[in-house]
């Protein structure tokens, strides 16, 4: 995680900035700092607050994310934070590379969150027909694909790590600017392994309850199938609350992890873009 950075910036604000956020900045508990620095540093803190409740559904993970995306947007079209930028290119190369996992990351759980929701649809099917041997290959290929979720939320984790990078003569601005900026990258890249995580422990439950209850159905047949149907149906019932789970939280998911993608798409376009004028 990058330091938190004592010391504010006070940028001045063009005219059409200041109209713009004159009422925001009225309610900062400092008025050292621009409020659009000071906006996304409550949208980090609103994003690690998240992670940090583990009871906290995905989708609103998803949201806090969009909106940290939505004022890290707003800071880089401000004038001043794109000349601190433009001061620090070896700022800029890591912050592109770190955008880039993050893009790279969302970019592979969307797909995978297709791939979990259609092997979820096949393992439903399977067991409301009791085809064992249908739900047995539809269980594989959704454990298959939980793996590729934990291998997502490990290897994202890797961004939670950035550096913040500035030279010797790195003015204050510069400095302040890259370390709210490395803090974002930082806070996505957590928050980002925690919605992956998630959805990967809501599957694994309903795999979980599908194949315990083909296992339990088959024990049926061969030995006491009279007296444990009760059981088998209860078991059987609540493999299906499990998948039904699963399919709420990939539709509550999937509008808000297109959002987020688009998001760091975007992102990495103006930090792209403030770095090829610095070229």
């Amino acid at each position: 995680m990058a330091p938190t950075f004592g010391r504010s910036i006070s940028f001045p604000l063009s005219p059409a900035l200041s109209s713009r956020h004159h009422v925001r900045s009225v309610s900062l508990p400092s008025s050292r700092s621009h409020p659009l620095l000071a906006h996304l540093q409550n949208n980090i803190r609103a994003v690690r607050a998240w992670v940090a409740e583990p009871t906290a559904p995905a989708s609103s993970g998803l949201a806090h994310l969009h909106a940290l995306h939505a004022a890290l947007a707003e800071l880089l079209l401000l004038p001043e934070a794109r000349a601190a930028l433009h001061s620090g290119a070896a700022t800029a190369d890591c912050l592109l590379d770190g955008f880039l996992v993050l893009a790279d990351a969302h970019g592979a759980f969307q797909e995978t969150v297709l791939e979990v929701k259609r092997h979820a649809a096949e393992v439903q099917a399977a067991l409301r027909r009791r085809d064992l041997s249908r739900l047995s290959s539809a269980v594989r290929a959704q454990r298959h694909a939980e793996k590729e979720l934990a291998h997502l939320a490990s290897s994202v984790r890797a961004a939670a790590k950035f550096p913040q990078v500035v030279g010797p003569a790195a003015s204050a601005a510069e400095v302040e600017v890259s370390g709210v900026l490395a803090e974002a990258v930082a806070a996505v890249a957590s928050a980002s392994a925690a919605v992956f995580s998630a959805l990967e422990s809501i599957s694994s439950a309903a795999t979980t309850a599908a194949a315990s209850s083909s296992k339990k159905s088959t024990t049926l047949v061969s030995l006491v199938k009279r007296t444990k149907a009760a059981s088998s149906d209860e078991k059987e019932m609540a493999a299906l609350d499990r998948l039904e789970d699963l399919e709420e939280c990939i539709a509550e998911m999937e509008a808000g992890s297109d959002k987020v993608f688009r998001s760091i798409l975007h992102t990495r376009v103006a930090l792209l873009n403030i770095h090829t004028q610095t070229c």
